[in-house]
C-alpha cells in the first residue's frame, strides 16, 4: 500500500460512478473529477465500476453490479467505496451491507466533507465542517436503527438525540459567533483598502495568481473568517500553490497595487460541481468575500475539455449569483492559454462569452504560468473598482438604514453623519451602483 508523505497509508479505494443517461451522450463516464477527488482525500483509486442507465432507487447500482462491485472490492482488497452521487440513506445502507466487512461506503456528498474536515483551519470552519458532517449523519444513523428499539429510546443514551443536540449546540454557537462578512467589510472601512476576491473552479489556478498579483507576501492577516489570530505569527511568503483540488480551504488575503489603488486581493474556496449545499453554507464566510468585494476576478481553467469548461463556467457562475455578486463586478480570467493553440484559445473566449451575464467584463485568456497579459488583467481589475463619490441626504427612518447598509456592502462609505432627523451618507463607488443608491434615496425622499 502506497503512503503519503506523513507517512500515512493511503486507502484503497474503488470508485462507482453512473454513466448519462442522455439518449445523445456516447462518452463514458467521466471519472477524473471523482479520482482527483479520492486522491485529495488522501486515498489510492484502485478499481472502477461504472453503471449505465438509472439509479436503483434499492442499491443505486442494481444488484447484478452490486454483485460485481462486492467481488471487485474483495479482490482488490479495497477499505472505501466511494460512489460519484448523493446516495440516500437506504441505498447507503444497502450497498454497505453489501460490501466485504470493514468497507466504509461514502458518497460523493460525504467524500467531499472529508477533504473539508481535514483542511478545516480556524475554529469557525472546524465547527461548520463538524455541523455540515453530523447532518449528514443524521438520517443515515435514523436508518440503521431498529425502528422498534428507536421508538422506545429515551433522549438519555440515544445516538440519535446525541447527534440532534450536538446539532443545535452547534448552531447556537455559529450564531454567536462574529458575522466575518461584516468583518471584511469593517476592515475596508478602517485601512481604506479597494477589495478584489479571486474565485471559480478548484485547480484552476487562483493561489497561483494571487502570488503574482501580492506586492507584499509576507503580510500578516487575521484568518480565513475574519477572525484575528495570533499578532506575532505570519503567514507563508505565498499562498499555497499545488496541483490538487481545494488547495485552499482558508481564505489567503495579500495587499496588491492596481493602477496606483491600494487593494486588498482574496483567494477563496474553490468551487466544485454539486458541492453539497451545506458545504456551501459551511464555507460561505469564505465565500461572502466574494459578495463584499469591489471586483470578483472569476479564474476558469481554459485548458479544460470544451464540456468541462462550459460546466465549470456554469457552476462558478451560478455560485458567485448565490453570494450576492452582481453581473457587473466579475471579471472572467481563462487561465492556462499556454496549453491551447490560437484557434482554441479564441474558442474558447467565444464559448466564455456566450455564457457569461451581458454586465460582466470580456473574457480575458491568461498565463498564470508564464506571466501573460496579467497586465490586461489588471487593467480591466481597475476599470470596474470604484471610480465616484456620491454624497446622498435622507431622512432618518428604516428605509434610510436599509440604504446605509446597501451602500457599506456594495461600496466604500467615507462616512455616514446623523444630525436630528437627516442623515449624510458619503460614499465612493461604481457610478452604476451610485445611480441605483441615488433612485433609492429620491423614492425615499432627499432631505
Amino acid at each position: 500500500m502506497s503512503r503519503l508523505r506523513n507517512g500515512t497509508e493511503r486507502r484503497r479505494t474503488v470508485v462507482a460512478t453512473r454513466a448519462s443517461t442522455s439518449p445523445d451522450a456516447t462518452d463514458p463516464a467521466d471519472t477524473d473529477e471523482i479520482s482527483a477527488l479520492v486522491r485529495a482525500a488522501g486515498d489510492e483509486v484502485v478499481g472502477e465500476v461504472t453503471q449505465s442507465g438509472p439509479a436503483d432507487s434499492g442499491s443505486y447500482l442494481g444488484s447484478g453490479k452490486v454483485a460485481e462491485l462486492t467481488d471487485l472490492v474483495a479482490d482488490v482488497e479495497a477499505r472505501r467505496l466511494v460512489v460519484d452521487d448523493h446516495l440516500t440513506p437506504s441505498q447507503h445502507r444497502t450497498l454497505e451491507s453489501a460490501m466485504p466487512d470493514g468497507t466504509a461506503v461514502l458518497d460523493r456528498y460525504r467524500l467531499v466533507l472529508d477533504i473539508f474536515e481535514a483542511g478545516a483551519g480556524s475554529r469557525r470552519a472546524k465547527l461548520q465542517v463538524e455541523l455540515a458532517r453530523l447532518r449528514y449523519d443524521l438520517p443515515r444513523v435514523i436508518e440503521s436503527a431498529d425502528e422498534g428499539l428507536l421508538n422506545q429510546m429515551t433522549e438519555k443514551g440515544s445516538r440519535v438525540y446525541d447527534l440532534r443536540d450536538r446539532i443545535d449546540r452547534l448552531e447556537r454557537t455559529l450564531d454567536e459567533l462574529p458575522d466575518p462578512a461584516e468583518q471584511y467589510r469593517e476592515r475596508r472601512r478602517e485601512e481604506g483598502f479597494d477589495l478584489v476576491t479571486i474565485a471559480g473552479y478548484t485547480n484552476a489556478g487562483k493561489s497561483t495568481l494571487l502570488h503574482h498579483l501580492a506586492d507584499d507576501l509576507s503580510l500578516s492577516d487575521a484568518d480565513s473568517n475574519g477572525e484575528t489570530g495570533d499578532a506575532s505569527t505570519e503567514k507563508d511568503a505565498t499562498a499555497a500553490v499545488g496541483n490538487r483540488l481545494f488547495e485552499t480551504l482558508e481564505t489567503t488575503t495579500r495587499r496588491t497595487t492596481i493602477a496606483d489603488r491600494p487593494v486588498l486581493a482574496t483567494d477563496t474556496v474553490g468551487l466544485v460541481d454539486d458541492l453539497p449545499h451545506d458545504i456551501v453554507e459551511s464555507f460561505s464566510a469564505t465565500l461572502s468575500e466574494a459578495g463584499a468585494a469591489d471586483v470578483v476576478v472569476l479564474v476558469t481553467d481554459a485548458s479544460d475539455s470544451e464540456t468541462c469548461f462550459c460546466e465549470r463556467l456554469a457552476v462558478s457562475l451560478e455560485t458567485l449569483a448565490t453570494q450576492g455578486v452582481e453581473d457587473d463586478r466579475i471579471v472572467p480570467a481563462l487561465n492556462k492559454v499556454d496549453r491551447l493553440s490560437p484557434d482554441e484559445r479564441s474558442r474558447r473566449r467565444r464559448l466564455a462569452a456566450e455564457r457569461l451575464p451581458d454586465d460582466a467584463a470580456s473574457p480575458i485568456p491568461i498565463s498564470v504560468l508564464e506571466g501573460r497579459n496579467l497586465d490586461a488583467l489588471r487593467e480591466t481589475v481597475a476599470d470596474r473598482l470604484p471610480a465616484e463619490r456620491a454624497t446622498l441626504r435622507l431622512p432618518n427612518c428604516d428605509e434610510t438604514m436599509s440604504l446605509v447598509s446597501r451602500a457599506y456592502d456594495r461600496t466604500d462609505v467615507e462616512s455616514v453623519e446623523y444630525d436630528g432627523d437627516a442623515v449624510t451618507v458619503v460614499c465612493r463607488g461604481r457610478p452604476s451602483v451610485l445611480e441605483q443608491l441615488r433612485a433609492t434615496a429620491s423614492r425615499i425622499g432627499v432631505d
